[in-house]
């Protein structure tokens, strides 16, 4: 291959190679698998380890940052539009990370093995005596190394609350820690907490695949309810009567009536008048006539 050749792919498909006075072509444009995989890529291994501070759990610190990135791809128009998408993933890992039904979850009703240093144990069991806001606002300042703020932004709090959660939860952990009363020495510890564990996530591609699976199973589930709920409502009203037909109640024997009362001797004047109407006609009585005036 000599110089002035250039093979096809590499100066476009099959376009002419730029002369040495001509302007560099633009950049192509990335995909939106691209822009996700490189997002993806920078966000999740620090992203994890903060999860894992927050829950104390690596499996669920993984799924939690895994399923951020799930909701990020199914809303990935808006997401690549933000100002700040790793913020917007991370918000999501948090949200999923502390959700409450996970304690209801047979798999994380167990403890998992605390870290091997003396020291770890004893900043993540500090750390997870915490109330989940006050965890929260602690990882993002200390941890992530936001401003008070972002941070109150990010937790959905005022700055005067979250500067409230901050110093309470800064004492708590120097309860348990003395050595951790300096922000600066605490900061320095969570990176080294987060830093010592082994925490992976799934590839890329395959967490967009999974995306893509539960979003055409949500959407099929969907359209089967949908169309269940017209058929039942098609088949009431096909079936339902058009008028009330009152129910007919059953038959019950009457209660409280008197007894017939038995026939007793009839009396003198009974039997005279029965007497005269044996010995009447049996056309009976003559038609009474008006009398004539």
């Amino acid at each position: 291959m000599t110089e002035t050749q250039q093979p096809v792919g590499q100066a476009g498909f099959g376009t002419q190679p730029a002369g040495p006075g001509a302007a560099p072509a633009p950049p192509r444009p990335l995909t939106p698998d691209q822009t996700f995989d490189a997002l993806y890529a920078f966000c999740v291994p620090a992203l994890v380890r903060q999860t894992y501070l927050l829950t104390g759990r690596r499996e669920l610190a993984r799924e939690a940052v895994e399923r951020a990135f799930q909701l990020a791809w199914q809303r990935w128009p808006e997401v690549a539009q933000d100002r700040d998408p790793g913020g917007w993933v991370r918000a999501m890992a948090y949200e999923c990370a502390l959700s409450p039904w996970h304690r209801f979850r047979p798999r994380y009703r167990q403890p998992e093995p605390p870290p091997t240093d003396p020291a770890d144990r004893a900043l993540l069991h500090a750390l997870l005596k915490l109330p989940p806001s006050y965890r929260r606002t602690l990882v993002l300042y200390d941890g992530v190394g936001l401003d008070l703020p972002e941070t109150a932004a990010e937790t959905e709090a005022s700055t005067p609350a979250a500067a409230g959660r901050l110093t309470r939860a800064r004492e708590a952990v120097a309860a348990h820690v003395p050595e951790l009363a300096d922000p600066a020495e605490l900061h320095r510890r969570l990176l080294e907490l987060a830093a010592r564990e082994r925490l992976h996530a799934a590839r890329p591609r395959t967490v967009r695949t999974c995306g893509e699976r539960r979003n055409v199973f949500w959407t099929r589930s969907a359209i089967a309810f949908t169309v269940t709920i017209i058929g039942a409502t098609t088949l009431t009203l096909r079936t339902a009567p058009t008028h009330y037909e009152p129910p007919l109640a059953p038959a019950q024997a009457v209660q409280g009536v008197p007894p017939a009362p038995a026939l007793g001797p009839l009396s003198q004047a009974e039997l005279a008048l029965r007497a005269k109407l044996h010995r009447t006609d049996v056309g009976g009585p003559e038609r009474l006539r008006p009398a004539a005036r």
